[in-house]
């Protein structure tokens, strides 16, 4: 789905996704992901949340957004991976790589014993999101040095396929 499309969907049918940066009584909808406003067009306009203007690069570098119907949450109660599993460990951002294709199956059964689409934790910065006034500042931070930490890893890494 286009970013556009998945912004025109968030206001019709996924309102919860659109941050409301000044409800202190509930942190979920302080941290929505339908973080730019197309309403006006393009150039999107940033929605006040847990990115700034720092990570508009990396976050509209793209032309899709990345939604699932099925997924699984773990936040602070994370589930330890089987040893053989422990491979696909990546600590930062990234969905491009194919090097974890030889634990596909084997993955997919041990994830299967779990509920799919359900929060099993809390986000790990839960105390931040919900009492620290400058929290946007520092996940805007945060994600940003993700990001270039990812980059650089991806660029390290040589391509099988050259």
């Amino acid at each position: 789905m286009t970013l556009q499309k998945h912004d025109e969907y968030c206001q019709t049918s996924l309102q919860q996704e659109i941050p409301q940066w000044r409800n202190r009584s509930d942190y979920q909808l302080r941290v929505g992901d339908c973080i730019y406003d197309y309403s006006e067009g393009s150039p999107p306009k940033l929605r006040w949340g847990v990115h700034d203007k720092r990570n508009g690069n990396r976050d509209l570098g793209g032309e899709y957004a990345l939604l699932s119907t099925h997924f699984f949450y773990f936040g602070n109660a994370p589930e330890k991976l089987p040893d053989h599993l422990k491979p696909i460990i990546h600590k930062t951002q990234g969905h491009k790589s194919s090097s974890n294709a030889p634990y596909l199956i084997a993955f997919v059964e041990w994830i299967e014993q779990f509920e799919s689409n359900r929060l099993y934790g809390q986000p790990q910065l839960i105390l931040e999101l919900s009492h620290d006034e400058d929290i946007r500042g520092k996940c805007a931070g945060r994600d940003l040095e993700d990001d270039e930490a990812d980059e650089l890893a991806n660029e390290q890494v040589p391509n099988p396929k050259s």
